[in-house]
């Protein structure tokens, strides 16, 4: 049982440290370290990661880092990546690291190396991409497959839906890719409108195949898939399962053969490397698909092997915790100046707040801190347009990471140059914001000139890649897991479970059929029952 957060020597050093520093100004820090725009920064792995624009002083990160060490970080990361069941609730392994290592490697589970199963089935799925983009596999009247369409939610959908999106420059454009996640009707009824159901494949992804929302988005792509072919057997020419639930996947019509599975050490979260990024093979191909695990792998050994105070994403996750708990910031922005991860803040909204958005430590007791904050954010230049002004001139510490890239794919001169132009604007505006007598000097009246002071002291990091490719977004995506896990490890919580998600879904198929039988007994809370009653009515 580790010591209580609150208790310890390196907490309560910086709670004395930060009543010290908490009205010292951005301005002020730069002005007595003329090198600072320089000393903060980690450069690796091609990224460039500038920290200087967040409130700390040497002395914090200093601070931060001890904390780290007395929090076991460093134990709790090895233990990790040598397989050992830290997953404490579910008595499981954490090894979404596992699914992005070389050939070769060895990573012990009860006894097992899981390395060579996981090839087995990159293999198998890269055979079977390769069948779809060369029109090898054919539907069931003989057409080649010219559009996929992706069911699962969860990670089993906003992975690929991300990474898609955010690799679509590098997809076969000749293929339609589409996903369906949201148990609404409307979600499935437009991925498939106006598309040829002999020419379709469906991917349903759900590890136990019962997951009411991917099924039951399942069972209405089978109905429409049948009312056009007129063959049972057409279902397995038209529907692959990635699962590991064999029964379920052969009872639903689907060849066994066609089912890819993946392991209990896998969360859906970080699932987007196992057999759950088919969609995303068949849309880049192999080569890229591979590009992707490595630049995952890169990150996944730059974390594992690189000193804390030159580790990335240590260095993010302490300034998470910083700014969490003792600058309370509640929420954390991310704005990636790349039109291409605009589903990229959605991605990260499920990875850290399913991840860290805990009330007990491991062993059980309520937690005296906050732990996870909230994440959200938009592609720059959009959101400049809509709530940068709460940022610049609320009330509210929001803390933001700029992601930006040194070229555009699109190279359409002078657009690049304008979208990062703004970007490092926006950092430089948060942090040294403009004083009254700046306003006034500009030729603002008295009245007026109030509103337009910026505060400024507003905290934000910025990174740089040269350009949005599968090994940068695998850089990225590893990025943010493993700062996630160095919060966790900080504040003595399990990010890897969520057992947050169940007593809706379990309290759902209560009302469930009391909603489909109007003479069912309503036996809940009055406004449960007045809302159950109007539905019917």
């Amino acid at each position: 049982m580790s010591k209580k957060l609150t208790k310890t020597k390196s907490w309560n050093s910086l709670e004395k440290h930060y009543k010290k520093i908490s009205n010292v100004h951005l301005k002020s820090m730069f002005e007595e370290d003329k090198k600072r725009g320089k000393n903060l920064v980690l450069k690796d792995l091609g990224i460039y990661f500038d920290y200087s624009k967040q409130r700390i002083t040497n002395k914090t990160l200093n601070l931060l880092l001890g904390l780290a060490k007395e929090r076991g970080v460093e134990a709790k990361r090895d233990a990790m990546f040598s397989g050992k069941k830290i997953n404490v609730t579910e008595d499981r392994a954490v090894l979404h690291t596992a699914l992005r290592a070389p050939r070769g490697s060895k990573i012990i589970v009860d006894g097992k190396n899981v390395v060579p199963g996981v090839h087995r089935v990159l293999k198998k799925m890269t055979t079977f991409s390769n069948q779809i983009r060369t029109g090898k596999w054919k539907g069931y009247t003989g057409k080649s497959i010219k559009n996929i369409v992706n069911i699962g939610i969860g990670g089993s959908d906003l992975g690929p839906v991300m990474a898609f999106e955010a690799l679509k420059f590098y997809c076969d454009r000749s293929l339609t890719f589409r996903f369906v996640s949201n148990v609404d009707g409307s979600d499935f009824a437009e991925a498939v409108e106006g598309l040829d159901a002999a020419e379709t494949l469906f991917i349903v992804a759900s590890k136990t195949f019962t997951t009411l929302e991917t099924m039951t988005n399942a069972e209405t792509a089978k109905k429409w898939s049948l009312s056009h072919l007129k063959n049972d057997k057409a279902v397995a020419k038209h529907f692959v399962a990635l699962s590991t639930n064999k029964e379920k996947v052969t009872a639903f019509g689907i060849d066994a053969t066609n089912m890819f599975g993946f392991w209990d050490w896998v969360g859906g979260r970080y699932s987007m490397t196992a057999s759950i990024g088919l969609s995303l093979m068949i849309a880049i191909g192999s080569k890229n698909y591979h590009e992707m695990l490595d630049g995952f792998h890169q990150m996944d050994e730059h974390f594992r092997t690189a000193p804390l105070g030159k580790n990335i994403p240590v260095i993010m996750g302490l300034l998470g915790v910083w700014n969490n708990n003792f600058l309370k910031a509640e929420t954390q922005a991310v704005f990636p100046y790349d039109k291409y991860l605009h589903r990229f803040p959605a991605y990260l909204q499920q990875l850290t707040m399913e991840s860290n958005g805990k009330q007990v430590t491991l062993d059980g007791k309520n937690v005296s801190y906050e732990t996870g904050p909230i994440y959200w954010g938009e592609s720059g230049t959009n959101g400049q347009h809509s709530f940068y002004q709460l940022i610049h001139q609320g009330t509210k510490i929001i803390p933001a990471d700029f992601i930006g890239f040194k070229e555009s794919l699109n190279n359409l001169p002078p657009h690049q140059d304008y979208l990062i132009a703004n970007m490092i604007a926006q950092g430089e505006a948060l942090a040294f914001g403009k004083t009254e007598k700046e306003v006034k000097a500009e030729g603002t009246d008295s009245e007026l000139a109030p509103h337009k002071v910026f505060n400024g002291n507003r905290p934000s990091s910025t990174f740089f890649l040269d350009k949005v490719s599968p090994a940068n977004l695998g850089k990225l995506v590893a990025m943010y897991e493993h700062s996630v896990f160095v919060q966790g490890a900080i504040w003595d919580i399990n990010p890897f479970d969520q057992m947050g998600v169940e007593l809706g879904k379990k309290l759902a198929q209560n009302i469930i059929p009391e909603l489909q039988d109007k003479n069912a007994a309503i036996k809940h809370d009055s406004s449960t029952n007045a809302l159950i009653k109007f539905y019917r009515s």
